[in-house]
């Protein structure tokens, strides 16, 4: 039997204890180092959640139903993972306005030129994130990104990631039947990243 207690109730004590705790969660949930909050106060201007790198791999019995992608590529074409089942697909979510990104780029072209020389059965699509395609574009002109990426289109695209690229940036690796194999929420290198393709490739 449930007990219902009204307010009216509470004593100043109860009271008091319960702005304690709401005190504690609320610190508790703005002092991490990855919040938006503790990065605008570092003053270094990010104004977005960080990764650390964290690399999480799913074995083939625990995945989940295939993702489905589709978007506007920054040049305007229409690109989707429908079609591409047999291929291992990876997923790059970035901005041209996030530090981690920039470094990441030439470490992310490596590994598509490494999977392109060795005509594995690979297929690379970014995600840009929060900017316009003019921008997004003109970025990967300038590092000289030769894969494609997607157009933000208002975040349309990323919702169909669910919840999975909540860092910027992340990479997902999906199976050859575009389940989530493995996440790496951060940068990453070209060797990181080209194992976790052979990996799935190999399974």
């Amino acid at each position: 039997m449930t007990t219902v207690t009204s307010p009216m109730r509470f004593t100043c004590t109860r009271w008091v204890a319960v702005s304690l705790a709401i005190a504690v969660l609320t610190s508790a949930c703005s002092a991490g180092p990855n919040t938006v909050s503790a990065q605008a106060a570092a003053g270094d201007r990010k104004g977005y959640i960080s990764g650390d790198g964290t690399i999480e791999t799913v074995p083939p019995s625990r995945r989940e139903d295939p993702i489905t992608l589709t978007g506007t590529t920054l040049e305007g074409g229409s690109w989707s993972t429908k079609g591409k089942e047999g291929k291992v697909i990876v997923v790059n979510v970035w901005g041209s306005w996030c530090p981690p990104c920039i470094t990441e780029a030439p470490e992310l072209q490596r590994a598509w030129e490494h999977v392109r020389s060795r005509k594995l059965p690979v297929e690379f699509i970014g995600l840009d994130k929060q900017e316009s395609p003019e921008t997004a574009l003109a970025f990967q002109h300038e590092k000289k990104i030769t894969y494609p990426s997607l157009a933000y289109d208002g975040g349309v695209p990323i919702l169909s990631l669910r919840g999975k690229a909540t860092a910027t940036p992340t990479t997902l690796v999906l199976d050859r039947h575009g389940r989530l194999a493995a996440r790496v929420s951060g940068p990453l290198t070209t060797s990181t990243l080209t194992g976790l393709i052979d990996d799935v490739i190999a399974q």
